[in-house]
């Protein structure tokens, strides 16, 4: 049995952004910011995300930068060749999300 599966925790890097492509399928990138401490060091890592239809126009309607979410879906790796470099991206495919509270903002 193969299973994929993925649940990220963090913060919005920067406002989501919808998008509609030539077929009519609403979609929205945006990426997500996890950090964790190992010993005195905080790594942070950045992971990108992509939603697709209702889940893809309620996310960039009502998500704000900084925001924390919860997303589950599932990875799926891209590549494509250029100047015979070959390059590699994985997103995650969100298909559920819960909000978090919005980011406190300095006034």
């Amino acid at each position: 049995m193969n299973y994929n599966r993925a649940i990220i925790s963090g913060r919005t890097t920067k406002k989501p952004e919808l998008k509609t492509t030539p077929n009519g399928i609403k979609v929205t990138t945006f990426s997500i910011a996890t950090s964790e401490k190992y010993k005195e060091e905080e790594k942070t890592e950045f992971h990108n995300i992509v939603a697709f239809g209702k889940t893809a126009e309620i996310i960039a309607q009502y998500v704000e930068k900084g925001q924390l979410l919860l997303v589950e879906g599932k990875l799926s790796t891209s590549s494509w060749e250029k100047d015979g470099q070959k390059f590699y991206k994985t997103d995650v495919i969100c298909e559920k999300f819960q909000f978090g509270p919005k980011a406190v903002t300095q006034q």
